[in-house]
């Protein structure tokens, strides 16, 4: 097992799987090849990193961060490069999803901090 901080291989584990996701639209149902191993490649990693974190962290509390994270940031990735909307609700869901992962984070003992 790869010998890396718990929540710096959480962090890469995000990042890589906000990688893959912003190329899923470019796959083409998984017919265009270099987005196709783009995806493949970065969940594959993803997974791999998150695996390695959940072996120190709470499994729970990672998948929270995770998808929370992941979630905010694939959200303004597609607001930003994709130009699509978001409109108020949505901005105000993200935005509790965000306050949520950061809750976790800050004040709960689940984490080790």
């Amino acid at each position: 097992m790869l010998s890396i901080p718990p929540y710096l291989a959480l962090s890469i584990a995000i990042g890589l799987e906000v990688f893959a996701t912003s190329w899923l639209p470019k796959t083409e149902q998984f017919t265009a090849l270099v987005p196709t191993l783009a995806v493949l490649i970065g969940y594959g990693l993803a997974f791999y990193l998150l695996a390695v974190a959940v072996q120190t962290l709470s499994l729970g509390v990672a998948y929270a961060i995770w998808c929370g994270a992941g979630i905010v940031l694939v959200a303004g990735f597609s607001w930003l490069v994709y130009g699509q909307k978001l409109d108020l609700y949505a901005i105000v869901g993200i935005g509790f999803i965000l306050v949520g992962t950061l809750i976790i984070n800050i004040f709960s003992s689940s984490v080790s901090h």
